[in-house]
């Protein structure tokens, strides 16, 4: 499938969710290109997992429209949305090798079911686990259970990929390990991806622009280096720059940017 950068993949209009009395998201408004990846980054309670699971479908919102190819999928069930998503805990079947877990979601839909273990072993080879399909979540590093999501998630080809801080429960070398990952899967399957996080070298690392999050509200939308070099207030420039200033010189090397 031909990746068109410049199209609009996803629009969110007008978003608001409330929990009691305590608003969560507020008025949000955003768009993400096919083929982008896109960061939102804030602080833990600022409504970064409550958004992915508006988007997922997994909570409602109170008012607002999500379209995904120009169509309101706004009130649609999970499976109808053609996105997926990985969460930080991995979520995997103890039970079930890697080929199994995997190939698990595809064999519940008519449409791949005879293909499964096929569409399986493509996506897990893509990903260099060719060696571990019939290994147990249990025998795998945090790292190679975090790609066995991933590849669980690949394989029923969704338009959009929603990943709820999916790194930050590996040690310091598999993050870094990760990340690079991260990168090199997105390319090599052309997938659009959301990727929720509250560190910020991740966001710059990884993404084509950073929504920054705080108390429900986006604060600035842009690149990394614009958002680097040109923060919307004085908060973003707290939140972002002041902790980037002291490892800017290991950012640009790893990022090949001059920020």
């Amino acid at each position: 499938m031909e990746i068109l950068k410049d199209k609009e993949i996803l629009k969110v209009s007008e978003l608001n969710k409330t929990f009691g009395d305590k608003l969560i998201l507020n008025d949000l408004n955003f768009t993400v290109k096919e083929g982008e990846f896109l960061s939102v980054l804030g602080p833990s309670g600022c409504g970064k997992t409550t958004l992915l699971r508006i988007l997922i479908g997994l909570e409602t919102q109170d008012c607002g429209t999500i379209l995904r190819d120009g169509v309101d999928i706004s009130k649609l069930q999970p499976h109808e949305r053609e996105m997926g998503i990985v969460f930080q805990n991995y979520a995997l079947f103890p039970n079930m090798t890697v080929l199994e877990n995997v190939s698990y979601a595809l064999k519940n839909r008519p449409d791949m079911k005879s293909q499964a273990d096929e569409i399986a072993k493509k996506t897990l080879d893509m990903i260099g686990m060719t060696d571990q399909l019939n290994k147990k979540p249990h025998q795998l590093s945090g790292g190679q259970q975090q790609r066995v999501a991933i590849a669980r998630t690949l394989a029923t080809n969704p338009r959009i990929i929603l990943l709820d801080e999916p790194i930050s429960a590996l040690d310091v070398e598999n993050r870094e390990i990760m990340k690079k990952e991260l990168k090199s899967i997105q390319s090599k399957f052309n997938a659009t991806m959301i990727f929720i996080t509250h560190e910020q070298e991740e966001a710059f690392y990884l993404s084509d622009r950073i929504m920054i999050l705080r108390e429900g509200v986006i604060e600035q939308l842009d690149t990394p280096v614009n958002i680097y070099q040109h923060p919307a207030n004085d908060y973003v420039r707290r939140f972002v720059n002041d902790h980037l200033d002291q490892k800017y010189d290991s950012l640009v090397k790893t990022t090949g940017k001059a920020l």
